[in-house]
């Protein structure tokens, strides 16, 4: 038997947005995963999620955002079909996947620091905030019982501190203070904003710099990050999508081009 030629088509590289190498890069947050639940919050997330199980990781568990876990793949924005709702996940049941380590989710935090402490409750002094955000939530729970992941769209100096206002998700230095099963099950894959990928394998977990987005250098990262970044002697370029990929993408997942309001090259 003679082996099929590959026939996706090639990628221009000309024609990838950089909406399109972030979703990508955040698709490939999931990559490995297998049969666990991901949770994908905003846009670019959303799109990566759904395309990582259309192509590389067809076990993911996807819901519609409420209660139903749904097969196949959809449009952002739209309604699944009735036909292909494949099971039911209550809100009392995601604590049993939370805590079981069966979930991964993608948060967008206000401010990280350079060892994954993410602040998405409030600026300012925490008695006195100068802006009230989202709260808490369940940021904590996330961190300590299952993989986290992070989601920048604009990669600033606002975002990435030296110290966070608020801990609401915890990192690997106050993981490491507490010790014990913490500790231990802190899992933050990677961070991945609209100029680069980064990950917490540094030394001592600290932020380190894993690729820059195509049109992207080093040192444009490190003037928008306010904090020390580990970065390698050889910092590869972000991959693109491929052709499978950029046709779920553009014609299945977002027909209607909602990827680009979220990101600005």
């Amino acid at each position: 038997m003679s082996v099929q030629e590959d026939v996706r088509p090639e990628v221009d590289a000309a024609t990838v947005t950089r909406a399109e190498v972030c979703i990508a890069a955040c698709a490939d947050a999931w990559r490995g995963d297998g049969e666990i639940l991901a949770s994908p919050m905003l846009t670019v997330p959303t799109i990566a999620a759904r395309t990582a199980r259309a192509t590389f990781e067809p076990d993911l568990l996807l819901s519609d955002g409420e209660s139903k876990l749904i097969a196949g793949t959809w449009a952002i924005g739209e309604t699944p079909p009735a036909d292909a709702v494949e099971g039911y996940v209550p809100f009392r049941r995601i604590f049993d996947l939370l805590w079981s380590g069966k979930r991964h989710v993608m948060m967008s935090p206000s401010q990280i620091d350079r060892f994954g402490n993410a602040n998405i409750s409030a600026l300012g002094d925490f008695a006195r905030p100068t802006r009230q955000l989202l709260g808490v939530r369940g940021a904590p729970g996330n961190t300590v019982n299952h993989p986290t992941s992070y989601w920048v769209p604009r990669h600033s100096t606002r975002v990435f501190v030296e110290r966070v206002d608020m801990v609401a998700g915890v990192g690997y230095d106050r993981a490491r203070a507490v010790g014990g099963d913490v500790e231990r099950d802190l899992d933050i894959r990677r961070v991945v904003t609209n100029l680069a990928v980064l990950d917490f394998g540094g030394p001592d977990h600290c932020a380190r710099l894993v690729s820059v987005h195509p049109g992207v250098t080093v040192d444009e990262v490190v003037a928008t990050t306010g904090f020390a970044l580990d970065i390698p002697v050889e910092v590869p370029v972000s991959r693109l999508p491929t052709g499978e990929e950029l046709r779920v993408i553009r014609e299945v997942v977002d027909p209607r081009g909602l990827r680009e309001k979220e990101v600005r090259a």
